[in-house]
């Protein structure tokens, strides 16, 4: 009988685990996570009691296991929050690029258009005008 065993597809998912099935970002956080809460815990002990002192503890950690833990698109948290704070501090933002909108184009012809016919019907309005006036110049010889 043979035993069969599903193999994904796709291998660039898996890690490579080091010891008690963590990989070695893990190991590293927690190992930070245990040297800044527990002397914390025992620093902070006799002077706030042992319940606040262990919140306080889990709350110095918590930050360590979710570098440990957390990660999107295959992308760890430190890197995250590289990219966000990229994307919002460090570059400017100003957009190189600003489409063109053919439309607003459209109509700036056709007010400009618009206002060329208005000023041409004044012009012409006035000239005959003028000219219905006057008496002609040769009309008495």
């Amino acid at each position: 009988m043979a035993i069969s065993v599903p193999v994904p597809k796709d291998l660039s998912g898996i890690k490579t685990k080091v010891a008690l099935n963590l990989t070695k970002r893990q190991i590293i956080c927690f190992s930070g996570a245990a040297i800044t809460g527990v002397p914390l815990y025992f620093l902070t002990k006799g002077v706030l009691g042992t319940q606040a002192a262990a919140l306080i503890m889990v709350g110095v950690m918590l930050p360590f296991f979710f570098l440990a833990m957390y990660e999107r698109d295959g992308f760890p948290a430190e890197k995250l929050l590289y990219f966000m704070i990229r994307q919002k501090i460090l570059t400017p933002g100003i957009r190189p690029y600003k489409s063109e909108n053919l439309y607003e184009q459209l109509e700036e012809r056709e007010k400009i258009k618009k206002e060329v016919r208005y000023l041409e019907e004044k012009a012409f309005k006035k000239s005959s005008a003028k000219g219905a006036s006057r008496k002609p110049q040769n009309a008495g010889k």
